[in-house]
């Protein structure tokens, strides 16, 4: 019994209950409001009980009579003890309270403030022991050039970090490129700092090593977002102008609706090189987000090349000798037959030609031209004047109003089969509203020049269109004013005769 009673009493001394409870209290607190770093709470939690639990043994050792052997452990779990409530503390001032008050400093103060305090205790604790630390450092030149020898690297880290502080080199959240790895900076710590890289990598870079070499930080420019400018290139024929290309091009950017690309600056189209047969051009554009670099890249490639399809110029390759087999005109002919009756079957399902013949309709399904458009693109622009009707074969579309004051108004969404432009082929008249594709959309264009040869073979027609016409306009005026059915079918009646001479007037019938 006296044994034991010695080993408490040894154990147990007047400050024990306080820490003990101080220190239980701040991880019960940090590991219920830090839900982040609760790791890091449970580990100091288990540190601070395995000190506890040294300090129980070297009561046990005490009772043995190891009264020296006892006292250097007992002031090892001291030590310990108080190196973990500190690590509490640093978390609890530099996690909560000062993010409480919209206070928040860089990880890194809160490391080298915790060092410093653990630096500061163990000499303390040193001191209690009896050892005078200062005199012997004084008189020993050897210890002093070996401890600065050997934390040379670990000062210079420091240092470092410092620096990067101070200076605002970087920040957490900034972009960088360190030699060929790119990230986004995620946390400046005493030693080091972290970047994270698009591969879900995250790469430690010693402070020290920033100091000293070159680094580039991406998208930052004084006074502006955050935007990084990015290339796409691709090869056309010398047969066509840079003027046709870059009006393409550039038209069909500047309108779309294309996530994570910059309006302003407005993405420019420039013609970089002509070398090997090809003109060189590069659509330059700022992206918003650097963490979507690849797939923003891919999406205004297929803007470019929808553009150019739709403009009839060509994507070209670099000269080469290729040797090649050609499909024979037979072959050409089966292929040409199909995409014809496919053609006429598309068109056979738009209301707009129901009263055409066979033969009509064969004879306008040589004059449609295939048009693609990327998600984004905007197909038709309200107010615009533009003499051509589309046929949607895939792909979906919006048809929306744009009023006065800037709002959009969304009206309908075309599906494959479904037809718009039908005014401004058949009377001139600008867009009524804009329509923009949802998807990928696949059309037929047909012009008035192809409709007009039928409508002079017969006249007639366009009497039957009008109608047409006339119930598509009401349907949409129904929609817009909320018309009721008396009023729908006065206006019908009072548009037919108008819109009948116009359509008359405009191909001259």
């Amino acid at each position: 019994m006296a044994f034991w009673q010695t080993a408490i009493q040894y154990f147990w001394r007047e400050e024990a209950l306080f820490v003990l409870s101080s220190a239980l209290g701040l991880s019960f607190f940090l590991i219920y409001f830090l839900r982040n770093d609760r790791k890091s709470v449970i580990n100091t939690l288990i540190f601070f009980l395995a000190c506890q639990a040294l300090a129980f043994f070297s009561g046990l050792v005490h009772a043995m009579q190891f009264t020296s052997a006892a006292a250097l452990l007992h002031e090892a779990a001291i030590i310990g003890s108080g190196i973990a409530v500190i690590r509490m503390s640093g978390l609890l001032a530099f996690r909560i309270v000062l993010p409480s008050i919209r206070l928040q400093p860089p990880r890194i103060t809160e490391d080298i403030f915790v060092i410093i305090a653990y630096l500061a205790w163990c000499l303390v604790r040193l001191r209690y022991a009896g050892l005078d630390l200062g005199s012997i450092i004084a008189t020993s030149a050897m210890i002093t050039a070996v401890v600065a020898f050997s934390m040379q690297d670990t000062l210079g880290n420091i240092l470092g970090g410092l620096a990067l502080q101070l200076d605002n080199s970087i920040e957490i959240g900034d972009w960088v490129k360190v030699d060929e790895v790119v990230g986004r900076v995620v946390d400046i710590r005493w030693r080091s700092t972290l970047v994270e890289t698009r591969n879900w990598e995250t790469v430690v870079f010693p402070n020290s090593q920033l100091m000293k070499n070159k680094f580039l930080v991406l998208g930052r420019r004084s006074g502006q977002a955050a935007q990084l400018r990015r290339w796409v290139w691709f090869n056309v024929s010398l047969n066509t102008t840079p003027r046709q290309v870059v009006r393409a091009v550039e038209e069909t950017i500047s309108l779309a609706d294309i996530s994570n690309v910059a309006k302003l600056p407005a993405p420019n189209c420039v013609l970089m090189e002509i070398d090997k047969g090809v003109a060189r051009y590069a659509l330059r554009y700022w992206l918003t987000d650097m963490a979507v670099d690849d797939p923003t890249d891919a999406a205004v490639r297929w803007h470019v090349y929808t553009s150019l399809e739709r403009a009839g110029i060509p994507l070209a390759v670099e000269l080469q000798n290729v040797h090649y087999v050609k499909e024979n005109e037979k072959y050409e002919g089966v292929v040409h037959q199909r995409e014809s009756q496919q053609r006429v079957k598309t068109l056979k399902h738009v209301e707009l030609f129901a009263q055409m013949t066979d033969e009509e309709l064969r004879s306008l399904a040589e004059r449609l031209k295939y048009a693609q458009f990327a998600k984004g693109n905007i197909i038709s622009r309200q107010g615009a004047v533009a003499h051509w009707l589309y046929i949607i074969i895939n792909g979906e579309a919006e048809v929306y109003l744009e009023t006065p004051d800037g709002e959009r108004r969304s009206v309908n969404t075309l599906t494959k089969g479904n037809f718009f432009g039908e005014m401004g082929m058949m009377t001139g008249a600008p867009r009524s509203a804009s329509v923009i594709a949802n998807t990928d959309v696949e059309c037929y264009r047909l012009d008035k020049e192809a409709f007009a040869g039928i409508m002079q073979a017969r006249p007639g027609l366009a009497e039957e269109i009008t109608h047409i016409l006339v119930e598509r306009r009401a349907q949409l005026d129904s929609v817009l004013h909320n018309l009721d059915e008396q009023t729908r079918r006065q206006e019908k009646s009072s548009q037919h005769n108008e819109l009948l001479e116009t359509v008359k007037r405009f191909f001259g019938l």
